[in-house]
């Protein structure tokens, strides 16, 4: 028999998910991403202002898939044809950068007495939102130029740091510090072993055969491929006591590393699996984390909105000012565009500040000014920097056509 569940939650949540990006499709100069108005949607209908949904058993598997496939998408993204010769020497030192300044800034806070927890702050603020970034410069044709190139790789090393620090400092699972990296180790083995033995079977003409027979049938052998990928990875994560974010993220590298697709025999498969994690999934996600947003707790303390402001300057701080290496790459206009692109995040802080509550590392309030700063980032820092760009011209500089050769 099948629980006695309601799915009218689940119709409210389905019709926000709809109705956003429809909304936003007749603003179309508003560039917003719809994962903000996802989130401040599901606070306004949630039990922080009309309460009129709330999370239940239903939206609660769905927005645990939802995170799994961002994770999971965020991985499909890196390029590692990006991350090679003076871009990564570039990047991989602004990255460093960000993460000494990030535990600056965090452990001066504690020493103000505003937080307790330094080194998971300093985490979560060198977080970037590759998820957001990538949309945009598609948007604006900046992802092919060098400075998207560069934006894009600095956001690849980022998002794989702060998964990976997340993971082994801060688990779930009560084991020390060494017992989480021969975990991480072993998990990151199997995971290679997995990929040289796909790159194998890859070899097989007849298994291509019937890859390439079934790939658009209704089979979508690929798409459940794929799917079947992640809840492995995820069940690895699982049973090795580490965080289920890095296995979602990890499985997403794998697929990028094992899919070339060089023939072009699958052009459509990516799209598949961004309708399925977009279209389906992943609002979940970004609405379920609206309604679980403690707007009281965040209102109810003036110290923890006063945070808002200072969580949103530590951030133009910790990834903004790091950009400042890139000026022998870029022209002074790109290179502040790029800081604010930078400064952008929003995916890791809700998942890390989720995280962070159920481990008792901070304050429900505390993650609300997190989730708060966040999502002005969103509003504020990629609009700023689109207008920056505005007066730029689309094609590379003369300067900026060399780097890709630079090596």
């Amino acid at each position: 028999m099948m629980p006695n569940t309601s799915f009218t939650n689940l119709a409210i949540v389905a019709a926000i998910a709809f109705s956003v990006p429809l909304l936003l499709g007749f603003a179309p100069r508003l560039r917003l991403p719809a994962t903000v108005l996802e989130i401040l949607a599901g606070i306004v209908l949630g039990p922080s202002v009309l309460g009129w949904v709330s999370v239940d058993t239903p939206i609660q598997i769905l927005a645990l898939i939802g995170v799994a496939f961002v994770l999971f998408l965020a991985g499909l993204e890196i390029d590692f044809g990006r991350l090679r010769g003076r871009p990564l020497l570039m990047t991989g030192i602004g990255s460093a950068l960000s993460f000494a300044l990030a535990l600056l800034v965090g452990f001066g806070l504690r020493a103000a007495g505003l937080i307790e927890a330094p080194l998971f702050i300093a985490i979560v603020l060198s977080a970037t939102a590759l998820s957001v970034l990538v949309p945009l410069l598609k948007d604006t044709e900046q992802i092919t130029t060098p400075f998207g190139q560069l934006v894009i790789a600095a956001a690849t090393i980022v998002d794989f740091g702060t998964v990976l620090l997340l993971s082994l400092l801060f688990s779930r699972e009560a084991t020390s510090t060494s017992t989480q990296i021969v975990l991480i180790g072993g998990f990151l083995l199997l995971g290679i072993a997995i990929a040289l033995a796909a790159i194998r079977a890859e070899r097989s003409t007849r298994l291509m055969a019937v890859l390439l027979r079934l790939q658009d049938t209704s089979a979508q052998i690929r798409v459940r491929g794929a799917f079947l990928l992640l809840a492995v990875f995820v069940a690895f994560a699982e049973r090795f006591g580490i965080e289920t974010v890095l296995g979602a993220f990890i499985a997403g590298v794998i697929l990028r590393v094992i899919d070339r697709d060089v023939m072009m025999t699958h052009p459509d498969f990516r799209h598949k699996l961004e309708s399925v994690g977009f279209g389906v999934f992943i609002p979940f996600f970004f609405i379920s984390s609206g309604l679980r947003f403690n707007l009281q707790a965040l209102f109810d303390s003036p110290g923890a909105l006063a945070l808002v402001p200072v969580f949103l300057i530590a951030l133009l701080i910790v990834r903004g000012v790091p950009a400042v290496i890139y000026r022998p790459l870029l022209g002074r206009r790109q290179m502040i565009a790029a800081g604010l692109f930078q400064a952008t995040t929003l995916t890791f802080v809700v998942v890390a500040s989720q995280l962070g509550v159920e481990l008792g590392i901070i304050s429900t309030a505390v993650s609300a000014a997190l989730i708060a700063a966040a999502l002005l980032s969103v509003l504020i820092f990629p609009l700023a920097a689109l207008t920056i760009l505005r007066n730029e011209p689309a094609a590379p500089t003369e300067r900026t056509a060399r780097l890709p050769a630079e090596s």
